[in-house]
């Protein structure tokens, strides 16, 4: 149950402003709707203006990771290589890579490669050989702030049948992104993902799926993309989430390594990709913060 905050009291998103003249229409129809029965975002869900600013901030070091990383990333190179420049990076540019012991997680970034969904742990053993696909996956720490997307890389030339999977696992995104409006739902973007992934024969890991970000590594809600139209929670300006289905060329079932605890793989083997954005809920749409 949110505090109850009187007219003239302070807004409870740190504005200075009184409530009235700032977010109690928005909490009206927030309200409205879960009258109907819809879920909606807490307040500590929606990120203020100064919160929104820092994370931009975080943004700018979690992009330039990705972008130094394409510049260089080819044949021959090992994943461990990727990892040193995620690390050197951030730190130059004052920030902390969020992976990093983040539950125990052992390096700076996730590179999962061909079968592997996610949380690839990098390494100087895994070399990128012509024909692999690899998802690296960042995020980053600057002043408490928390930015994370991740982005494909073909090496050298890849397949038909891969270089497919990479570009509609991106179509995906791109579509479930034009479904991100203030007054829609969550499922109106998941929707979008996962008819376009079935559409060319492919299938949406289930278990794992976005989540909020900005505040904390992991905040609610928790996104998943086998949703529908007008299910899931409200999207309301200042909600803060990531899309980054994973879309696997085979079954949707995965298996975790019993090792590591943490690298993910396709049971059958076959090839996954995922491309993740975080985005924020606008009054206009959508802005994506880092990609």
């Amino acid at each position: 149950m949110e505090k109850k905050i009187g007219r003239n009291d302070l807004c409870w998103c740190g504005s200075g402003q009184k409530y009235k003249n700032c977010h109690m229409a928005l909490d009206k129809k927030i309200f409205s709707y879960a009258l109907e029965g819809h879920t909606v975002p807490r307040r500590d869900m929606l990120k203020t203006q100064e919160q929104i600013a820092g994370i931009k901030e975080s943004a700018k070091i979690n992009v330039a990771c990705l972008d130094a990383v394409e510049k260089v990333i080819k044949p021959g190179m090992s994943t461990q290589e990727i990892d040193d420049i995620v690390y050197k990076v951030t730190i130059e540019m004052g920030g902390i890579p969020a992976c990093l012991n983040y539950e125990g997680f052992p390096k700076s970034v996730c590179t999962s490669v061909n079968e592997q969904v996610c949380h690839g742990i990098p390494s100087e053993d895994v070399i990128l050989q012509e024909g692999d696909i690899v998802n690296v996956d960042c995020s980053t720490i600057l002043n408490g702030y928390f930015s994370d997307s991740s982005r494909m890389f073909c090496i050298g030339k890849v397949s038909d049948a891969k270089e497919k999977l990479v570009r509609v696992t991106k179509e995906c995104v791109e579509l479930g992104l034009k479904e991100v409006k203030p007054w829609g739902f969550l499922g109106d973007m998941g929707q979008a993902v996962h008819e376009h992934a079935e559409e060319n024969g492919y299938t949406i890991v289930r278990e794992i799926g976005g989540h909020g970000v900005g505040v904390e590594f992991h905040e609610d809600p928790w996104v998943g993309y086998l949703t529908n139209k007008g299910e899931d929670m409200l999207l309301v300006p200042g909600l803060m989430f990531t899309i980054e289905p994973m879309v696997n060329m085979g079954s949707a079932s995965i298996i975790t390594d019993e090792e590591n605890g943490w690298e993910v793989s396709t049971l059958d083997g076959k090839p996954s990709a995922q491309w993740e954005i975080q985005v924020l809920v606008t009054e206009e749409g959508a802005e994506v913060i880092s990609w």
